[in-house]
Parts: C-alpha cells; structure tokens; sequence
C-alpha cells in the first residue's frame, strides 16, 4: 500500500511517498481503508517547526479521516468490515495517520459515519469538530456535553466562521440551540458563515462590527469561539455579558495584553485550550458529535459554508501547503488517487 512518511522536521520536501505492507489490526483495533484523509495547521507545524520533537523516527502524518472498516482484531464487537467510519487523533499517541490507503487504530479513536455523510464531511470532522466542541462546553455555568438545547437561550460569538473550527462551532452551536452570531472579514465569508447556519453576520472590516453584534445580541453575548484574541480583546469585550467566556483556540500573535480593570469588571473568563491532554473528553465529544451527524446538523461543502479543496495523496506537500497559506474550507488529501 501508498503512505505518506517524513524522518525529519522541514519543509514538504521531507514528506516521501513510499510503499509498505499492509498493516494487520491487534486486540481492540479497526484497520480503515482510509478514503479521505483531512489535513490541520497541527499537520504543517508538527512537520515544519524546527524544535518540535518528533514523537516516532517516522511520522505517517495527519490526524483525521474517513473511510470504510476492512478488518477488525480480536476482541471488537462494535465494528465489523464494511461498516462507514470517522476517525480522530489517528497519530496522537499513535505510530500512525491518515495519510496512507489504510490504517489501523484503536476502537476508541473510530467513530461510525452515517450512510448520508460524505466522506469529505468525515475527514472535516476530527480535530476542527472536537476543537469547535471544547470551546462551546468550557464556560463555568455552561454544558460540558453537547445536544438538542443544551445551549438554549445562550448567544454565541464565532470568529472566524468562515474557517474550520469556525464552520464545526456554527453548526455544533445551532445544533445545541444557541443564538449563533459570526464576525467576518468580507462578504465572502460572510456567505459561507450564513451557509453554515449562523443567525447573524458581522464584517468586522466595515462600520462598526460592536454596533452590529450588540444589534443581534442586546443583552450581549454568553461564549466566544476565538481564534485571535490579540486582536479581537477589543471587540470581545465590548460585547459579551457579565461572567462570559472567552474560549481561546489559537492566535498567530505570540503575545497579548489585557486591561485588568476591564476584565474584572466584566468577570470575564478566558479559556485557552488544546485538544491533546485529556482523550477521554475528547471521546466523550466525538460522541456528541457523532449525534450531530446523525441529526443532519452537519454538513460539509460550500453549500454548508465549507469548501472542499482536494488533492492526491502523492500531493500531500502541496495540501500542507495550502492549509499553511489559509485556504478557505476544508483541505482533503485522497488516498486512493
């Protein structure tokens, strides 16, 4: 079988398409003939950063994906062959990715995938899905689980709603019941966030974006999804309630500075957070998110707000790449082209 591998931290040249044997599943794994294989920031930085250790002398790259179960080990009840799955955090503790014709996994990271999902939708999953599911369940007064109205009555502010994880929050927030409000930064975007299921839209480049939310939210707003807290503190502070959170999940910026008066008189609560710490509430989202799927909540795109950009698996540089410069969407690797 095709994989992708790279020995060395570098640029794209670093990844090799090489041949290898097929692997067999042990004890509580799944081998997935992988269809699609989705492609994160983690994917480009973990490759590109000089400094960041390599967790195996070889990496098969790329945490999610979708496909189809083709064999099953030992001792697994919940699958069989033929069964249309999901996965996630494939190389997070874990010899090996996505990015090959077939991988095999524990059950844990393996979800089903719902016959009317597209394979594209379950490799958008994973990491920007579960990302999107933290920043929603983080607040002090909030759910930490997510369903049919566990949101209800609360506003939601998505920046970005144009990107991944922004796209995964619109449709996981709407899905809970929130008021989903999303900033942009052209009309563009804004017709991808409308796509994805946000009430309102806000272009943070033209009038005035507080006026603009507070229009949508009086009483202001509960969670913020944020992913540039440097330059968005401002705003964010502008409109949020008393005792809001600030859910932080990246920012290229290395460094902010907040006022402490402000802050403490808003009782704000910021929130920065990663995914890879605690597997077992990364379980417990993919399980909700699962339910989304299975309730039609998600979809992927560009009639769902997030465009599918693919390219063959010998074009997995190329795809790094394109996440890298900020392509709008999703970015798909195809194993089997």
């Amino acid at each position: 079988m095709r994989a992708i591998l790279y020995r060395e931290i570098g640029d794209p040249s670093v990844l090799k398409l090489i041949e290898r044997d097929v692997p067999e599943p042990g004890p509580g794994e799944v081998r997935v003939r992988v269809l699609t294989s989705g492609v994160n920031p983690t994917d480009w930085r973990s490759r590109s950063t000089p400094g960041w250790p390599m967790q195996y002398p070889e990496v098969i790259p790329h945490h999610d994906g979708a496909g189809v179960i083709d064999a099953v080990g030992p001792d697994v009840e919940t699958f069989a062959p033929g069964d249309r799955v999901w996965v996630m955090a494939a190389s997070f503790g874990h010899l090996t990715g996505t990015a090959q014709e077939y991988t095999v996994l524990p059950v844990s990271k393996v979800r089903p995938l719902p016959d009317d999902a597209s394979y594209e939708l379950g490799a958008a999953l994973g990491v920007p899905a579960l990302t999107a599911h933290r920043a929603l369940t983080v607040a002090e007064n909030g759910p930490r689980r997510l369903a049919p109205k566990a949101l209800d009555g609360r506003t939601v502010l998505v920046a970005g709603g144009a990107g991944a994880v922004g796209n995964a929050a619109i449709q996981l927030a709407r899905w809970a019941g929130a008021t989903v409000i999303s900033t942009v930064s052209g009309p563009g975007k804004a017709a991808l966030a409308t796509a994805a299921g946000a009430h309102h839209v806000v272009n943070y480049r033209e009038g005035d974006p507080v006026a603009g939310i507070r229009a949508a939210a009086p009483e202001g707003v509960d969670i913020v999804v944020e992913v540039a807290i440097a330059h968005n503190k401002d705003l964010d502070l502008a409109v949020i309630k008393n005792g809001a959170t600030i859910a932080v999940y990246a920012d290229d910026r290395p460094t902010i500075e907040l006022d402490i008066l402000s802050n403490l008189r808003l009782d704000v609560r910021y929130q920065f957070l990663i995914l890879f710490t605690d597997f077992a509430r990364m379980a417990a989202a993919a399980d909700d998110v699962t339910a989304a799927l299975r309730d039609g909540a998600f979809g992927a795109g560009e009639e769902h707000g997030l465009p599918i950009h693919r390219f063959p698996l010998s074009e997995t540089g190329a795809a790094q790449d394109a996440v890298q410069m900020g392509a709008v969407g999703k970015v798909i690797v195809d194993p089997t082209a």
